[in-house]
């Protein structure tokens, strides 16, 4: 049986339109899973990955365009296939199969060449990376942490990844260890309006009267664990058995942008009256604290984290 011409136009361009359609829906959808504020959560380029819940290109919560990798390559399939189906019915009779994809050799790449006599750090820390975002990730990030008062502090500037990336941040540190009382949970939750008013009139950290209230509202949540729980160290390793997740990626793309665990912490958080801690933000905070350690494993740090982890418990 022969298709008639007029028939076989209309075939093609049905479909043709129909790739259209479904190329427009995916581009929709991809900015609905990556949307801007991830890009300050994990400020890297992501890359092609086999996973939508894992970044292509980056760390925990420490530059900047956004693609779901699954996505693209359903994306590439289709366009493979309907090239397959319209060789098909061409009359050169020329066929030929979908292209099958690889993985190319710079996909697989660990992290960037240090130079002789350099620190082999985690590669999304570049040479263009600000000093104090450095000195982070050597010092600070993937450390275990237990005192009540560090954890509210690092609770707090993960949550502000919502309006700012990790540098920003980092930068205004300690003008807001300065007007959080150094982030004592005690006296942060005492706060009144006027001294909430005077942190948000600030023009150094720029905080809405809203965010401000945020943090503070924060702060009582947290004394409530503390009464509850005897400290609110107890309360957030007791989700991991007082004992740090030792993950051993090697690649970026392995890191993932967060976990069942930091989605059930986020849950009982929220529950608890806590605000702006989604399981993102979660897991950045549990990355920063050293609740999970994501430095990769060629970095210099993350035997040093480790070995942190292995120390005596001296918060039991």
């Amino acid at each position: 049986m022969t298709f008639p011409r007029l028939s076989l136009y209309a075939y093609v361009r049905r479909h043709a339109m129909e790739k259209r359609t479904s190329s427009q829906e995916s581009r929709k959808l991809s900015q609905i899973f990556f949307p801007k504020q991830l890009n300050k959560v994990y400020p890297i380029r992501l890359q092609r990955s086999s996973s939508t819940s894992s970044i292509s290109s980056l760390s925990s919560s420490l530059s900047q365009n956004s693609d779901d990798s699954s996505l693209t390559d359903s994306l590439n399939l289709v366009d493979d296939n309907f090239q397959f189906a319209l060789n098909l019915i061409s009359p050169s009779g020329r066929r030929r199969g979908p292209a099958v994809t690889t993985n190319t050799p710079h996909q697989q790449q660990s992290s960037d060449t240090a130079e002789p006599g350099e620190l082999r750090r985690c590669n999304w820390i570049t040479k263009n990376c600000d000093k104090a975002y450095i000195e982070f990730h050597d010092e600070c990030w993937g450390v275990p942490t237990y005192d009540d008062k560090t954890l509210f502090e690092l609770l707090t500037l993960s949550g502000l990844l919502i309006d700012y990336n990790w540098t920003e941040i980092l930068k205004i540190k300690k003008i807001l260890r300065q007007v959080f009382a150094g982030f004592d949970p005690t006296t942060v939750a005492k706060m009144e309006e006027n001294e909430i008013m005077e942190i948000a009139s600030n023009k150094e950290i720029i905080l809405s009267d809203c965010r401000v209230r945020c943090i503070v509202d924060n702060a009582k949540c947290i004394m409530k664990i503390v009464r509850e729980c005897g400290s609110f160290s107890c309360y957030i390793w007791g989700y991991v058995n007082h004992k740090p997740v030792i993950n051993k990626f090697k690649y970026p793309r392995d890191v993932p942008l967060r976990t069942s665990k930091a989605d059930t912490i986020s849950k009982d958080l929220i529950k608890r009256g806590f605000q702006f801690l989604g399981p993102v933000i979660v897991y950045s905070f549990m990355q920063a604290a050293g609740l999970t350690i994501d430095h990769l494993v060629d970095c210099h740090r993350h035997n040093e984290c480790v070995r942190l982890a292995q120390r005596p418990w001296r918060h039991l």
